[in-house]
C-alpha cells in the first residue's frame, strides 16, 4: 500500500513538474513587446516595438521591429519622406546597456497630392530592427520615445513613450514575431551582385540628378527612388521625372528640392533602392557633377498636347463622326448667334469631360498597378461591342431609321429648365473622344507618354490640353457663330451628306464587328452581323416602304457578292496587290539582343488590329517598296509585338522604351544597339533612313 502511495506521489510530482515546464516554456515563448500604443488624442494610428528572440551572440545583436497600423487613407513615411513629411524616429537616450539601432527600411510606396512627392507607407508597416547590446549577461533596459508623423490632407506629429526590459542571453523565439520579421526584412532592398554599376550625375545649375543602374539580367518595369546616406541630407526631396530603360541600363532623372534652399549633391553620397519584378536592391554612390539631359518641361507638353488633340480632328478615326458634327453645323441654319455659341460649347464640354473621364480612369489603373495605355479600351470586348452599337444606332437616326423620342412629361421638365436640348451636342463631343483614342496622331504619343509617366496632377493637366487641341474647331465657331452661319443654305443636298456620314457610321460599326471577331468565334460575329441587317431591312421598310427595302437588300447583296467575285477572279492581276506580310517574330528583347550581336539589323512593329494609325503605316510603308524588299533581307530581322488584346509582355516592352501606346516602331543594328525610335507615322524615308543607320552607321 504504502508503495502504491509512494509511486501515486512520485507520478503526481513527474506531472507537476511537466506542467509546470510547459508553463514556464510557454511564458518564455511569448514575444517581449511593448503592447499596442495609441494616442487619445490621434486614435487613427496604433504602434508597438517587438524583440522577436532572434539573436546573434557573437555580434552581440538582438533583431525586432516596430509595427505601425494605419487607419484607410493615413500614411507615415520613410528614412527620407521626400518634399514633405518627417520620418519616424526614436529615442533611446535614456535606455541602458544599448549600442547601436540599425533600422532596415522596407522599400516605400510613392504618393503625390497637390504637386508634393512623398515616399512611405499605409496600412499595416513593420519595420526591422537591430539592436547591439553592450554586455551580453546583463539586463537590457529600454526607455525610449517614438515620435511619429502621420498624414492624410492633415499631418499629425504624435510621441508614444515606452518601456521594455529583457536579458539577451535568455531571450526564446516568438513565432508570430519571427514570422512578422521575415516578411518585412524581405521587402526591405540590399546589395545585389547583378548590379553592374551605378551612377549618379548632379547638376547644380539645374538642380537634377541622374542616376544610371547597369544590371547584368537586364530589366523588366523598374522604379527608383534615392534617398541621403545620412541624417544630413535626407531633408532633400527627389522627384522623379522620368525613367526610361537603355538596353541593360536603367536611367531615372530627379528634380532635387530642399526646404533649406538651395541643395549642393557634389561629393554627397546617396542611397538608390530599385524595384523591379520579383528583384529588390540598393545601392550607395557618391553624386558627382555632370551634364544631365534636360528632361521634357511641361510646357513643352502642353504645347505638344494640343498639337495631338488638333490633329486628331483630321485623323481617319474621327472621320466617321463628322457626319454629325457637319448635321450639327446645318441645323444652326437659322439660330441666333446665342443658340450657335451654345450648341458649339455643349459639343466642347462632351471632349473635355471625355477626356476627364480618360484620364480619371487611367489614374485609377495607375494606383492599382494596372496596364496603362492610350487606346487600351479597345481592348476590351465589351467596349467594342458597345461602341459598334452606338455607332450603328447613330448611322440609323441619320439615315432617319430610327427616332428616339421623349414623353410628353420629360420634354415638358427639359424644356422648363434648359439646356436639355444640348445633351445631343454634348453626346457629339464625348462620342468623337472615344472613337478618337484608337489613333494615335503627331506630337500626341510623346505627350501622352509624358502624362502616363509623370504625377496624377500633370497627368490631369496634360488631358486637358488634349480635350483643347481637339475641341478648338468647336471652340472657334462658339466665339465667333458667323462661321457656321455662313454655310450653304439647308436644302435637299443637306439630306444627301445626312446619308452618306450615316453610311459612313454603318461602315464604322462594321469595322468594330470585325475587331470583335478577335474576341469571339467569327459564328457568332456572323450572327450578330446578320441580325443586325436584318432590323435595319425591317426599319427601311417600316420607313419607306417596299421598294426601298427591297432596293437596299439587292443593293446590299450584290456588292458583298460582287466585290468576292471580282476579288478572286482579279486578285493575280491587281496593278500593287499587297504581299504577304513579313516573317514577324514574336516580340522578344533577348532575341533583338541576339540578333544584334550577331550583326544584323532588327525591326519591331507594335502594332494592334483596332489601331487605325497601325494599319495604315502597314499598308502604306511597311508592305510597300522598297521598305518590304529590305525587311526580307537575309540580314534583317522582323519582330512583331499584337497590342490587340492584353499583353504584360508588349505592355512592358512599350513602358520600357517610354511608350503607352501604338503604333511603336524602333530599328536596332551593330551601329544602333539601343535602337532608333521612329515617329508615329512612318514614311519610306524615315524608315530606309533608319534602317541605313542602323546597319552601316550612315543614312
Amino acid at each position: 500500500m504504502r508503495d502504491r502511495i509512494q509511486s501515486t506521489s512520485a507520478y503526481l510530482m513527474l506531472f507537476a513538474l511537466t506542467m509546470l515546464s510547459a508553463l514556464l516554456s510557454f511564458s518564455v515563448q511569448a514575444s517581449v513587446e511593448t503592447g499596442w500604443m495609441s494616442s487619445p488624442e490621434h486614435p487613427p494610428v496604433r504602434t508597438r516595438f517587438v524583440i522577436t528572440g532572434q539573436v546573434d551572440e557573437t555580434k552581440q545583436q538582438v533583431e525586432g521591429f516596430l509595427e505601425v497600423e494605419l487607419s484607410d487613407g493615413w500614411k507615415t513615411y520613410w528614412r527620407s519622406p521626400g518634399e514633405g513629411g518627417v520620418a519616424p524616429s526614436i529615442d533611446w537616450h535614456d535606455s541602458e546597456n544599448l549600442g547601436d539601432v540599425d533600422w532596415h527600411w522596407p522599400y516605400p510606396q510613392q504618393f503625390d497630392l497637390l504637386g508634393i512627392h512623398t515616399l512611405g507607407y499605409q496600412g499595416d508597416t513593420v519595420i526591422p530592427m537591430t539592436l547591439t547590446i553592450e554586455d551580453w549577461s546583463q539586463p537590457v533596459n529600454l526607455q525610449a520615445t517614438l515620435r511619429l508623423s502621420s498624414c492624410t490632407t492633415i499631418c499629425v506629429l504624435t510621441d508614444y513613450p515606452f518601456e521594455l526590459s529583457f536579458r539577451p542571453d535568455q531571450l526564446t523565439l516568438s513565432e508570430d514575431a519571427v514570422y512578422q520579421y521575415a516578411q518585412a526584412i524581405s521587402r526591405v532592398p540590399k546589395a545585389s551582385p547583378l548590379i553592374q554599376s551605378t551612377q549618379a550625375i548632379w547638376n547644380r545649375d539645374q538642380q537634377r540628378l541622374e542616376v544610371r543602374v547597369a544590371k547584368s539580367l537586364g530589366w523588366h518595369l523598374p522604379e527608383m527612388v534615392v534617398g541621403g546616406a545620412t541624417e544630413s541630407s535626407q531633408e532633400y526631396g527627389f522627384k522623379p521625372l522620368g525613367l526610361v530603360v537603355e538596353q541593360n541600363t536603367a536611367v531615372a532623372t530627379f528634380a532635387v528640392k530642399s526646404w533649406l534652399g538651395e541643395v549642393h549633391l557634389d561629393g554627397r553620397e546617396l542611397r538608390i533602392s530599385i524595384k523591379d519584378e520579383h528583384f529588390l536592391a540598393e545601392q550607395s554612390v557618391i553624386a558627382r557633377s555632370g551634364r544631365v539631359e534636360q528632361s521634357a518641361s511641361i510646357t513643352t507638353m502642353l504645347g505638344f498636347a494640343f498639337l495631338g488633340g488638333l490633329i486628331l480632328n483630321i485623323m481617319p478615326c474621327v472621320l466617321p463622326v463628322l457626319g454629325m458634327k457637319l448635321s450639327s453645323v446645318l441645323s444652326t441654319q437659322g439660330l441666333q448667334r446665342r443658340e450657335v455659341r451654345r450648341q458649339f460649347l455643349a459639343s466642347s464640354a462632351g471632349i473635355l469631360v471625355s477626356f476627364w473621364l480618360l484620364a480619371a480612369m487611367l489614374v485609377g489603373l495607375k494606383l492599382t498597378g494596372s496596364v496603362v495605355g492610350w487606346g487600351i479600351q479597345f481592348q476590351s470586348p465589351w467596349f467594342i461591342g458597345l461602341m459598334a452599337l452606338v455607332t450603328m444606332l447613330f448611322g440609323s437616326n441619320m439615315l432617319g431609321l430610327f427616332e428616339i423620342r421623349l414623353s410628353s412629361n420629360t420634354s415638358t421638365w427639359l424644356a422648363t429648365r434648359g439646356g436639355g436640348r444640348y445633351w445631343g451636342h454634348f453626346s457629339q463631343g464625348a462620342f468623337a473622344t472615344l472613337l478618337a483614342t484608337p489613333c494615335s496622331a503627331p506630337f500626341l504619343g510623346t505627350a501622352v507618354a509624358f502624362a502616363l509617366a509623370a504625377s496624377n496632377v500633370e497627368l490631369l493637366v496634360i488631358f486637358t490640353a488634349l480635350a483643347a487641341g481637339m475641341a478648338m474647331p468647336w471652340l472657334l465657331v462658339a466665339m465667333w457663330p458667323n462661321l457656321a452661319r455662313a454655310l450653304p443654305k439647308p436644302g435637299r443636298w443637306m439630306n444627301k451628306v445626312r446619308a452618306l456620314f450615316g453610311l459612313m457610321l454603318l461602315a464604322t460599326s462594321c469595322w468594330l464587328l470585325y475587331l470583335l471577331a478577335n474576341h469571339l468565334p467569327i459564328f457568332w460575329i456572323i450572327l450578330l452581323a446578320v441580325t443586325a441587317i436584318v432590323v435595319l431591312l425591317a426599319r427601311i421598310k417600316r420607313v419607306y416602304g417596299d421598294k426601298a427595302m427591297a432596293l437596299s437588300g439587292a443593293i446590299l447583296l450584290f456588292s458583298l457578292a460582287g466585290s468576292l467575285l471580282v476579288a478572286s477572279v482579279t486578285t493575280e492581276h491587281w496593278a500593287t496587290p499587297l504581299p504577304q506580310d513579313p516573317n514577324w517574330k514574336p516580340l522578344s528583347s533577348h532575341l533583338i539582343e541576339q540578333s544584334v550581336a550577331q550583326g544584323k539589323t532588327v525591326f519591331v512593329n507594335v502594332t494592334a488590329d483596332w489601331c487605325i494609325t497601325c494599319q495604315a503605316n502597314k499598308i502604306g510603308v511597311i508592305l510597300q517598296d522598297p521598305v518590304y524588299s529590305t525587311l526580307l533581307a537575309d540580314n534583317v530581322v522582323t519582330i512583331q509585338g499584337d497590342w490587340t488584346h492584353p499583353d504584360s509582355a508588349v505592355t512592358d516592352y512599350l513602358r520600357a522604351n517610354g511608350r503607352y501606346g501604338v503604333p511603336f516602331n524602333i530599328v536596332y543594328g551593330p551601329y544602333a544597339p539601343d535602337g532608333i525610335p521612329l515617329p508615329v507615322i512612318l514614311t519610306e524615308q524615315v524608315v530606309m533612313d533608319a534602317m541605313n543607320m542602323a546597319s552601316k552607321g550612315v543614312r
